[in-house]
């Protein structure tokens, strides 16, 4: 049988309490009594349960991560990022995976309860006043990565000036039938990145003088199938683009087979930009904007474990840089 915490207490002739607030370096024990305790756990070879520990400091040991979709790239490199720094920590990590938005509601929910983890990041889910609330009144301190909200500490990145930059890049290189594939304008989980975007590109075309053709904007689900499809309708037009501006890499990937499917040369005959910066994209010598994808996850966690000790109490907004990285998928136009 294992020795229990009753049979320390039963040695050591003092109660369990007394033998939970040793193993918890608690001040309130004489010298005397933390000795005799700790010669007796030694003795017995006592192993306290973590669980039981985690339970007597009132605290979980876990912080929770709301990701949603977390098996794409770009959320898989924020995870590794958040993980360097849970690794070092005495804390666990509990990753919660949100597909639909009653997942995300009940999510929220859940998290909110002193009891379930000392505090949360939540990835790319924007939280609802309530939401806030229910969080604030467990005392459950929060960050918010790729989102906001007004008193919620948060790590995010210029999508609007991103979205500019890359259009900048295709427009010196001299193209001026420049399409766009990204996610719908409004969604279920009402994501804003690839509407930012494209709201940059808009804006880099306009100060520019180039007129966009909506033809040229083409939305769908998220994914490389769903791009590649849209590349193929961009193709199609009596007056097909001679650049390519994905919202993300996974959608670029999905215009690069669309172009190898047809026989059309990248980056001669179409240039392909794509957004994140995730592995392949280098790989693939995709011509990206790079977003700091693993600084941002390990940003979010040291602001989440300030929050935790309560020595940045006060709001904190964070917003990283991004820039072109030019690879091997855009060129000047051949006409």
């Amino acid at each position: 049988m294992p020795v229990t915490i009753y049979d320390v207490a039963k040695e050591a002739g003092v109660g369990v309490g007394t033998v939970s607030r040793v193993l918890n370096n608690n001040p309130r024990v004489s010298n005397e009594t933390r000795q005799r305790v700790s010669q007796v756990i030694e003795r017995l070879n006592f192993h306290p349960s973590p669980i039981a520990q985690r339970l007597s400091l009132r605290k979980t040991l876990s912080i929770g991560v709301l990701a949603v979709y977390f098996t794409r790239p770009s959320v898989v490199e924020r995870l590794r990022g958040i993980e360097s720094v849970i690794a070092d920590s005495e804390y666990d990590l509990m990753v919660y995976n949100v597909e639909t938005p009653s997942r995300r509601d009940e999510c929220f929910r859940s998290t909110a309860s002193a009891n379930r983890v000392d505090g949360l990041i939540v990835i790319s889910l924007a939280p609802a006043d309530e939401d806030v609330g229910r969080w604030a009144s467990a005392g459950v301190p929060v960050v918010l990565v790729d989102t906001s909200h007004p008193t919620l500490p948060c790590i995010i990145v210029d999508d609007i000036g991103g979205g500019y930059s890359a259009t900048e890049h295709l427009i010196k290189l001299g193209h001026t039938n420049i399409a766009f594939i990204g996610d719908p304008i409004h969604t279920a989980f009402n994501f804003h990145s690839s509407r930012d975007r494209f709201e940059g590109m808009c804006r880099a075309l306009k100060d520019h003088n180039i007129a966009f053709n909506p033809e040229y904007h083409q939305s769908g689900e998220h994914g490389r199938e769903p791009a590649r499809l849209l590349a193929h309708r961009l193709l199609d037009l009596d007056d097909p683009p001679t650049a390519i501006f994905a919202a993300s890499d996974t959608q670029a990937f999905g215009v690069l087979q669309a172009a190898k499917e047809r026989g059309i040369q990248v980056p001669d005959e179409l240039s392909v930009i794509g957004y994140d910066d995730v592995e392949m994209a280098e790989f693939l010598n995709l011509t990206t904007v790079h977003q700091p994808l693993f600084d941002s996850g390990l940003r979010s966690v040291d602001m989440l474990l300030q929050s935790i000790d309560n020595t940045d109490p006060s709001p904190a907004r964070q917003q990283l840089p991004v820039h072109v990285v030019e690879r091997s998928t855009t060129a000047r136009p051949l006409n």
